[in-house]
């Protein structure tokens, strides 16, 4: 059934690709696999959650590639005090039209970058539910649609620092990915404080000029739609996902909406790796970091030390890998 379909050329895609990753490595060391599921998420047309204590290069991640796409940039510091009028804009009376005008708030642009989004209260969280889903804002009667490339870059601190509120779940569920940056290994700190000390290797983020324009973006998407998937994969996808809402570690399990993700993001994934078909090991790779932010463990399973990813990769090693 493989040598009957049609091949897909991928080689502007993976020069695409490969000089994006080239960049963010002249800034980030090491973290290649962050990257890799970022970019994905992106290719994906999918939000992505990148949670971690502060100091790991969260948000200077995200703001580097929103710099290597030239599309409109927004940031948006979350605070305490945030209002969802500050996040989606507000109509002001005009005196000289005597009339209503409508002024955008910063989540109007095409990348958005969401900064400590777990510091805003649960008002301003539920403003976000909308435009995250259905890439459109509802205010005062009127909708105002977004651009296709529409795509949140959120992070956030892990919720028991101070001052952070627990994001709500529907919330969570309209991010495809939560990635998680770790500390880096002792050899990749030396090289940051070589980088810092010498400054010989060291890039400044307003070096750095966009490697894509918004069009190449969505031309890049498009290649998702032809990637090939066996049946049987999909059968694998929705059995991993039914795992979680059988599993007695697991207080609430994925929904569709998670299977469908797993899907596109494995999808994306195969693509980077320059295939435009779909293995097991691509669901697998992509599978935990689609589901450890949608579900809710027992306490039993908290107790017992058990963390969403670890729950979620023992689910998954439980389904037969399909031959």
């Amino acid at each position: 059934m493989i040598e009957e379909r049609q091949q897909i050329d991928l080689s502007s895609f993976t020069e695409k690709i490969q000089q994006m990753k080239e960049q963010i490595a002249t800034i980030i060391v090491g973290q290649e696999q962050v990257v890799d599921l970022l970019l994905t998420a992106i290719l994906a047309d999918g939000h992505v959650l990148i949670e971690g204590v502060p100091g790991v290069a969260k948000t200077l991640l995200a703001r580097l590639t929103a710099r290597l796409i030239d599309a409109q940039f927004s940031r948006i510091q979350f605070t305490p005090d945030l209002m969802p009028s500050d996040v989606l804009g507000t109509t002001v009376f005009n005196m000289k039209t005597n009339d209503f005008d409508f002024h955008s708030g910063p989540i109007f642009a095409n990348i958005i970058l969401a900064d400590e989004i777990n510091r805003a209260p649960a008002k301003t969280q539920a403003a976000l539910f909308e435009v995250m889903e259905e890439r459109q804002v509802s205010i005062d009667g009127v909708t105002h649609k977004m651009d296709p490339l529409y795509t949140i870059i959120a992070t956030q601190n892990p919720v028991e620092q101070e001052g952070t509120y627990k994001l709500p779940e529907a919330q969570l569920d309209r991010f495809l990915m939560k990635i998680t940056i770790d500390y880096p290994s002792l050899e990749e700190e030396v090289n940051i404080l070589e980088r810092h000390h010498t400054h010989s290797s060291f890039t400044k983020l307003e070096t750095i000029t966009p490697v894509m324009s918004h069009d190449e973006l969505l031309s890049l998407r498009s290649y998702i739609g032809k990637v090939f998937v066996d049946h049987s994969l999909l059968q694998y996808i929705a059995t991993v996902v039914q795992q979680t809402r059988t599993s007695k570690a697991v207080y609430l399990g994925a929904s569709p909406r998670a299977s469908v993700a797993i899907l596109q993001s494995s999808k994306a994934f195969a693509l980077l790796q320059g295939r435009d078909f779909v293995t097991p090991d691509d669901i697998k790779t992509v599978a935990p970091y689609v589901l450890q932010h949608r579900l809710i463990l027992t306490a039993e399973a908290e107790m017992e030390g058990l963390s969403p990813v670890k729950v979620t990769q023992r689910l998954i090693d439980k389904v037969e890998v399909p031959k």
